[in-house]
């Protein structure tokens, strides 16, 4: 249940992340989640949208560097230990997460990951039973 995300480069500077937002909010895109991850000089714009083919092409269109990254989302009781639960799971069978992103809603947590290894991860959590999002219902959250 692989879905795409989209990684945006910005350069540090105000109004960056504004003139992202209007591309697609002109594009009527939807964000679902998103993570921002900066260095000195550009940062990196993690986002998961409810049409990522049609944003990709709206913000190359006007001039972003995008990037379209395979990633996992799951569920999980949105209680304490849950999530180091289903890290165990993949932690301990070799599985390393690039990096992560989450949004709690209630009574549970949407989780956001980019494993080493998509594959054996997606047959790890099924095997384990977690609850996978499917693509479509991840762009919809």
């Amino acid at each position: 249940m692989l879905a795409k995300q989209l990684s945006i480069f910005l350069e540090n500077k105000s109004g960056r992340l504004t003139e992202v937002t209007e591309v697609l909010g002109a594009s009527d895109i939807n964000l679902s989640a998103m993570s921002i991850a900066d260095n000195s000089d550009f940062g990196i714009l993690r986002c998961i949208v409810s049409d990522p083919d049609k944003a990709c092409l709206a913000l190359k269109n006007a001039g972003f560097a995008v990037k379209v990254t395979d990633v996992i989302g799951f569920t999980c009781p949105n209680v304490s230990g849950s999530l180091a639960v289903v890290l165990k799971y993949l932690s301990d069978n070799g599985v390393f997460i690039e990096y992560m992103y989450s949004f709690s809603c209630g009574t549970y947590a949407n989780v956001v990951i980019r494993p080493s290894d998509l594959q054996a991860c997606e047959e790890l959590l099924e095997k384990k039973k977690v609850d996978l999002l499917a693509a479509n219902d991840l762009y919809k959250l």
